[in-house]
């Protein structure tokens, strides 16, 4: 039979010194874990974002009004005013492996740039202000981006391609690579640039024209969304070195 050991009455000074810590660890400036909840929990739609990583990233839709962390990466949150910042890398993952395209979910409204180097940068059916920038690596966006927010996709190394988007002004640029923009509502101005590749742009068949101004050295220009009484404020400027230049309805 087990014998239970006699019950010892703490002192009340006691209890308040074991609770101490228990109360310092829930205090709006505690823990690294309590701010970074706290700034997962904040990271809402409408709000602006900084996401950086030395790798890829997927950017998803939300299932719901707040940002959600890929939980095989660690996630670091601060906040600059109204700006967050989500540093993402893999220091506390030795050994346990760490993807090299990781995911965040992004709810609609939001307005978040995202810099990485040395991967590619994937988003699909994000529905908000985009300006996304890699180094090494794609860039593809499908079925994202809003008609009266900007869109911005950049890389050096590798093509831009995007489908099925939308957005006031589209700006995508490469060093090597192609750029390829299919938009589904017509943006009021386009800015497509690569040096070594083609720049093909396509914007629904109802769209209104525009002002076209396109070039390369080694290749062929085509439009027929130009014309010269086109609104001043619709702007296509295309262009490459080494490559075609296309402008067309789609």
């Amino acid at each position: 039979m087990m014998v239970m050991p006699p019950r010892r009455l703490l002192s009340p000074t006691l209890l308040l010194l074991l609770a101490l810590p228990f109360a310092s660890s829930c205090d709006d400036g505690g823990s690294d874990a309590a701010r970074a909840d706290n700034a997962l929990r904040a990271a809402a739609s409408g709000d602006e974002v900084l996401i950086s990583t030395d790798n890829g990233l997927r950017l998803r839709p939300a299932d719901g009004d707040h940002i959600t962390v890929d939980d095989r990466i660690d996630a670091h949150w601060s906040r600059h005013d109204d700006r967050w910042t989500l540093d993402l890398g893999c220091a506390d993952h030795d050994g346990h492996g760490c993807p090299r395209m990781p995911y965040v979910t992004i709810p609609d409204g939001a307005k978040v740039t995202v810099t990485a180097r040395n991967a590619g940068i994937d988003v699909v059916d994000v529905a908000a202000a985009l300006d996304v920038t890699t180094v090494n690596g794609d860039v593809t966006v499908t079925h994202s981006g809003q008609d009266d927010a900007p869109l911005r996709l950049s890389t050096r190394n590798g093509s831009v391609r995007a489908s099925s988007v939308e957005a006031d002004g589209l700006r995508a640029t490469t060093v090597n690579g192609d750029v390829v923009l299919q938009c589904a509502a017509a943006p009021t101005g386009v800015t497509a640039r690569t040096v070594n590749g083609s720049v093909d742009v396509t914007v629904p068949r109802d769209a209104p024209a525009y002002h076209v101004t396109m070039g390369t050295d080694n290749g062929r220009t085509t439009t027929d969304v130009h014309a010269q009484g086109a609104d001043r404020n619709r702007l296509m400027t295309l262009s490459t070195v080494n490559g075609d230049v296309t402008a067309r309805r789609d």
